[in-house]
């Protein structure tokens, strides 16, 4: 059996090498390393893979998260509300632009922002809902649609997770994630579903203005060289990561198909087993082949009996990596600690640290690699 890698990036670039390596070779024989012709080639590939008119990409996914509020021109004081249990970057982007941070508990289901602790969190200084499709998976976007539409609110997704995944909505129609809101970010970090071999990011809107002030923040204001319009920063995507994400972008659906069959692998192998919850997609509760709703960008347990930290240690001497995401609440974390906050409002993140574990997730997991890693958390957990 080959090493089990908790993503295995070598094992996927062997698979598209020569394509790959005929993008970087493009970009060197150009010497445009900067916005130069692949960039605008990839966005517009993006931009018809995911129906959007406008992909702005840039220099990785928290500086599109901080551009996007920017564009929108959230003021300092002004409240954001998003999700307690997620990576940091979320949230740091809001403390860093001045404005106020509000976080809320997550649906016990799909980790995704609660939507009674949303509407509970709203005052009138609330201004924008940023909600995060966390490990792959939509949140549930007919509701946080339906409240930002009730209360004048903008929602900026945080699609750093879930690029490639379908939203469905009630009356049945789909949209892939990212798209849905005023804006949406994502990043693409090379262990994501869709990664590069550096730093990159992009952000998504159907909205022309928007865009327009997006394209000048990203490059220094600029829309003339040397003529500042707005206030901006320095993040763009370099043309070599955006000749990987190119080579790539065509993979992306079978990429996300082959992380549904490995998720689908250890949900049957542990359906059985009283001490683990498997994830549930929100629409049908399983995984099906219809509603692409996960793209499993993390495949993620709960284990209930209180041996979580000793299943990690034991993964780990039998050469199995695995990963605590994430192992300290937002509302816990020493920078973002607020005396607003309560712990009887975070039950379920509270829970969640303490229980969740993530195993290896990627394009190359085979069968023997996923019968070893079933077998060893099966037998510890008898």
């Amino acid at each position: 059996m080959k090493k089990i890698q908790m993503v295995d990036l070598q094992g996927q670039y062997q698979q598209i090498k020569e394509t790959v390596d005929n993008s970087i070779q493009e970009v060197l024989n150009s010497s445009t390393y900067i916005n130069g012709p692949l960039v605008k080639e990839f966005q517009k590939n993006l931009e018809d893979y995911l129906d959007v008119k406008h992909v702005i990409p840039c220099a990785n996914g928290t500086d599109a998260l901080q551009i996007a509020m920017m564009g929108l021109g959230l003021e300092q004081g002004d409240e954001v509300i998003t999700a307690d249990f997620t990576f940091a970057a979320t949230v740091e982007v809001i403390a860093l632009l001045k404005l106020t941070p509000v976080l809320v508990d997550v649906d016990p289901k799909t980790y995704n922002i609660d939507i009674d602790a949303l509407k509970k969190a709203i005052t009138p200084k609330t201004k924008a809902i940023v909600p995060v499709h966390l490990f792959g998976q939509v949140a549930n976007m007919d509701a946080i649609l339906e409240i930002a539409k009730e209360h004048n609110l903008f929602v900026i997704e945080d699609n750093a997770q879930a690029i490639g995944a379908d939203y469905t909505f009630k009356n049945g129609t789909k949209q892939k994630a990212g798209t849905i809101g005023n804006v949406g970010t994502t990043s693409f970090f090379p262990s994501k579903n869709l990664g590069c071999y550096g730093d990159g990011g992009a952000i998504f809107t159907n909205d022309d203005e928007l865009a327009h002030t997006l394209r000048g923040i990203v490059n220094h204001g600029m829309y003339t060289r040397y003529y500042h319009d707005v206030v901006g920063v320095n993040s763009r995507l370099d043309s070599i990561q955006a000749g990987v994400l190119k080579a790539k972008l065509p993979l992306l659906d079978s990429y996300c198909e082959a992380r549904r069959n490995a998720a689908r692998f250890y949900n049957n192998a542990f359906a059985n087993n009283s001490s683990i919850i498997t994830p549930t997609t929100a629409s049908c509760e399983e995984i099906c082949d219809t509603c692409n709703c996960h793209v499993f960008h993390q495949y993620t347990l709960q284990i209930t009996n209180g041996k979580r930290d000793e299943l990690h240690k034991h993964l780990l001497d039998k050469g199995i990596p695995n990963a605590i995401y994430y192992p300290v609440a937002l509302h816990s974390q020493k920078a973002y600690k607020d005396t607003r906050y309560k712990e009887e409002d975070f039950p379920v993140t509270n829970n969640l640290i303490k229980t969740v574990i993530s195993l290896p997730m990627h394009t190359e997991l085979d069968t023997e690699q996923l019968t070893f890693i079933t077998e060893s958390i099966t037998s510890f957990l008898k």
